[in-house]
């Protein structure tokens, strides 16, 4: 089967010819039809974090369709359209039976631990893959798995509730879905910052207050947006710019929620920015599969718009999927690109 490997940090990914994957007996053979590109994967490429193994098929956000089954699996069967959650567990652990599998030791993240979705196939357990409702593309439901899930969580991890205001640092696949989720939600503001005025159109369409940091000091326009603070800021960046731009834009008592993957630690006034106004700084760790379900439901529904999320598809082809990387390590990628193979 053709699939697209990262074979040397640092290098752009090759097309390599690899032998179709065997379904184990709790497993599933899913035939790739939608590969989102993340810009996790560009941070692999980069090599920050590191991979444990070379050469590796990278993808974690992956639809598609159930092409063979294992002896033990009853719950799907071939034809079925499936999404694929990105961690393979043990499912017996500590963390796993709480339904916080993200801290299962035996972990294995696909398209990192194991290999992943920018391929014609997949294997991964059956306990990782849902349905995919009628009516929601493969495409869309491919983001979910990752851009639109974790914004979930993040937003779940920072306690928002109805009438609360929320301040969202990052307005690409994950900053979309966190506007719209929000508005979901019952935010009575959304506040969406960024550095590109296409991406803040688009966070505008969705329902949000566009704020362009290039122009203004992000910090004060949140505040006096929020008349003193969001309940909730979501950085999506991961730079430490950013980082300090959520923990400082919340009001006293409110939520700073870190989701982007810096590559640097952060030092912050800890009296100024936390204590003096019991501000909490909450990590987020991509999303758990119990929320799947969730915002599944919700585009099946129709309230997630993902004309705004996925702008551009590409092929199973290494020159144009390079060229995504190059935009994104350049922070010019679109909303979110989904590799569609043939």
């Amino acid at each position: 089967m053709k699939t697209l490997q990262l074979v040397e940090i640092g290098r752009p990914l090759e097309t390599r010819d690899t032998p179709v994957p065997e379904a184990g007996s709790r497993e599933v053979l899913v035939r790739v039809r939608a590969a989102g590109i993340c810009h996790s994967d560009a941070h692999y490429q980069a090599g920050a974090p590191r991979v444990p193994f070379l050469p590796l098929t990278l993808g974690h956000e992956v639809a598609g369709i159930v092409e063979r089954i294992g002896a033990e699996v009853d719950q799907f069967h071939p034809g079925d359209r499936v999404a694929v959650h990105y961690l393979a567990t043990c499912g017996t652990c500590r963390f796993c039976r709480e339904g916080h599998e993200q801290f299962c030791a035996d972990g294995q993240m696909m398209g990192k631990h194991r290999h992943g979705g920018y391929a014609e196939f997949v294997v991964m357990p059956a306990a990782s893959l849902v349905m995919v409702p009628e009516g929601v593309a493969l495409a869309h439901a491919a983001v979910m798995m990752c851009s639109t899930a974790t914004a979930y969580h993040a937003l779940r991890r920072g306690r928002l509730e109805p009438g609360q205001q929320v301040a969202i640092i990052g307005a690409g696949g994950l900053g979309i879905s966190a506007v719209q989720l929000a508005r979901i939600m019952g935010a009575s503001q959304i506040v969406a910052v960024d550095i590109r005025p296409d991406k803040l159109r688009t966070a505008a369409a969705c329902g949000a207050t566009p704020v362009d940091a290039s122009q203004t000091d992000p910090v004060e326009a949140i505040r006096a947006l929020t008349n003193g603070g969001a309940d909730v800021a979501l950085d999506l960046v991961g730079h430490t710019g950013t980082m300090i731009q959520a923990i400082r834009s919340v009001a006293p008592r409110g939520r700073a929620v870190m989701v982007g993957l810096p590559d640097r630690e952060l030092a912050i006034d800890v009296y100024r920015d936390v204590l003096g106004r019991e501000a909490e700084v909450i990590g987020s760790s991509d999303h758990l599969r119990s929320e799947l379900p969730a915002v599944l439901e919700f585009a099946r529904q129709g309230l997630l718009d993902f004309s705004q999320v996925v702008t551009r598809t590409v092929p199973l082809e290494a020159a144009p999927v390079n060229e995504v990387f190059d935009r994104l390590h350049a922070y010019q990628a679109d909303v979110r690109t989904v590799i569609v193979p043939a």
